[in-house]
């Protein structure tokens, strides 16, 4: 797991070609203006998806993974909470590989992390992750970009 804020996003010159074009296209597109949905990113095979919502109270969400891809997610507007601990040990409480997503049971003991606006979150993987939490168990609008990176 990385986290940051795009307005740092020199300080990660190093990752890979990928992660560079869509943190970047994040950087510099205006994402205001775009509708909710599917948008290609320009001159990659990248996507990004562009989604509006309510947080939800922590018991109404869900951990899940992804087997061949990671996640690039961007909080827009709003906040939430998102939490996230290793796939190891969880069990697999729904599974849909035609989309790369499986959902877990909670498990006992995980971490969180506080996405404010501008912030950024990239899980791989092995790692089991729960978005869309409100924080303080206040929901709140939250307009986030989530892109999919294969590995």
């Amino acid at each position: 797991m990385l986290s940051s804020n795009l307005k740092l996003l020199g300080k990660y010159s190093h990752l890979s070609e990928k992660f560079q074009q869509g943190l970047t296209w994040l950087a510099q597109s205006d994402i205001a203006s775009l509708p909710d949905g599917k948008h290609k990113i320009p001159d990659t095979d990248l996507t990004a998806d562009i989604q509006s919502y309510d947080s939800k109270v922590q018991e109404q969400c869900r951990f899940e993974s992804h087997h061949s891809h990671f996640d690039i997610q961007y909080v827009a507007e709003g906040r939430e909470f998102f939490g996230v601990c290793n796939v190891d040990g969880l069990t697999v409480t729904e599974a849909h590989p035609e989309r790369d997503t499986y959902f877990y049971g909670r498990p006992e003991n995980f971490g969180c992390v506080l996405l404010n606006k501008g912030d950024f979150i990239i899980v791989s993987p092995e790692e089991a992750h729960m978005a869309k939490c409100a924080v303080e168990g206040k929901p709140e609008k939250v307009r986030k970009v989530v892109i999919k990176v294969e590995c």
